[in-house]
């Protein structure tokens, strides 16, 4: 029979064995919550940083494309037109350049024989091209476009087979939103690159080529170079996001010829003459940029306008970018 003695120290035995288990599942339960990973702080800064560098994917594209796009359109000083100088594009190496009369118009449907690809000059459609500042994407109606260069307006013209994407998007920081600019492909160009103003052409291989900038500082809204100064460049009633399309076929025998045969003679538009004064009396008037038909009596005395009302105001004349 097992003594009071013995007894007790199996009780105390097994009491020590409890406590012992007892300590151990309390250990296991301290170490597994020791350190828990902060899902929800992680995540909150993963998407922080995907929010920055969302802003900076669309930002920082866009400061650049406006930096290279002021720097394009920064005029080149030794290229401004002035009373010394003025036409400066007779500095330009490869500017060609020849006289065309001006107001010849032709209608929508009828088709000019053009002596120059693209034309810069000569009979064209009474209604022109947009030139403020759009990057047409398809070939646009060279009769319209040629409208536009009366005006004063810089063309720039393209060989899509010939130039590179990164060569129009060069050319377009130089046209982009800029007054009298604008810049269409024109299929089965002999060049990558033609720029156009009213009677000078520039054709070029590169869009990087310094005399981009310099053509169209020295022509761009040059007041001695074209026929209608003060005349518009926006047209509300040409659709730039559908414009005229462009023809690649040759004219036919029915075409206007550069002498205008089958055009009308335009009068007037928006203040622009023909350049060089009023035909029939010597030398012009001076301060007027065009004429008008030969007055043999001389200029006749306007009235003045009634007090109580308001004379007729005509649009002023933008001024070349200084």
């Amino acid at each position: 029979m097992p003594s009071k003695t013995s007894a007790k120290s199996a009780k105390a035995i097994k009491a020590a064995g409890k406590s012992a288990g007892s300590r151990k599942g309390g250990g296991g339960a301290k170490l597994g919550g020791k350190r828990q990973v902060p899902w929800l702080m992680i995540g909150a800064v993963v998407c922080v940083l995907a929010l920055i560098g969302g802003i900076a994917w669309v930002i920082v594209p866009r400061i650049q494309d406006r930096r290279e796009t002021t720097a394009a359109q920064t005029d080149v000083k030794e290229f401004v037109p002035s009373p010394q100088q003025k036409d400066p594009s007779d500095r330009i190496p490869g500017v060609v350049k020849k006289e065309y009369p001006a107001g010849m118009h032709v209608t929508a449907k009828q088709r000019v024989a053009y002596d120059q690809s693209p034309p810069f000059g000569g009979p064209h459609d009474g209604s022109w091209a947009a030139c403020t500042g759009v990057v047409y994407p398809k070939a646009i109606r060279t009769e319209n476009a040629v409208h536009a260069l009366e005006h004063g307006a810089i063309w720039i013209a393209y060989n899509p087979d010939k130039l590179g994407s990164s060569g129009v998007d060069e050319l377009k920081h130089a046209v982009k939103g800029r007054p009298y600019m604008l810049m269409s492909p024109y299929p089965g160009l002999d060049k990558p690159i033609s720029l156009q103003s009213w009677g000078h052409q520039l054709k070029l291989d590169s869009a990087d080529d310094a005399r981009v900038k310099q053509f169209i500082t020295a022509l761009r809204l040059n007041q001695n170079t074209y026929p209608e100064v003060g005349a518009d460049c926006a047209n509300p009633t040409f659709d730039v996001n559908n414009p005229p399309p462009f023809d690649a076929s040759a004219p036919g025998p029915d075409a206007v010829p550069m002498s205008g045969t089958g055009a009308t003679q335009a009068q007037d538009e928006s203040g622009g003459m023909p350049a060089g004064g009023i035909p029939g009396l010597p030398n012009g008037i001076p301060g007027l940029p065009g004429g008008t038909p030969t007055l043999p009596g001389g200029v006749p005395t306007i009235p003045a306008p009634d007090a109580q009302t308001d004379a007729p105001t005509q649009p002023e004349q933008p001024a070349p970018t200084q």
